[in-house]
């Protein structure tokens, strides 16, 4: 059973029909999603400190300050 389940989700991700059953509604809500995702860090003012946040790990990475 877990090797069907496998060879079907693995078509299903990667085949032909991989868009199959996905419409315009489903993309526009994860627009919508995404785009409230956005505004809701711009609003509570996380934009910069991820921004820092992430400076700082690749000055980490880099060997940097």
């Amino acid at each position: 059973m877990w090797g069907k389940w496998t060879v079907t989700v693995g078509d299903r991700v990667r085949g032909r029909e991989r868009d199959s059953g996905a419409g315009f509604v489903e993309y526009a809500g994860l627009m919508i999603l995404i785009a409230g995702i956005f505004t809701l860090i711009d609003q509570l003012g996380l934009d910069g400190l991820i921004s820092g946040a992430i400076g700082d790990a690749v000055d980490r990475v880099i060997g940097g300050g």
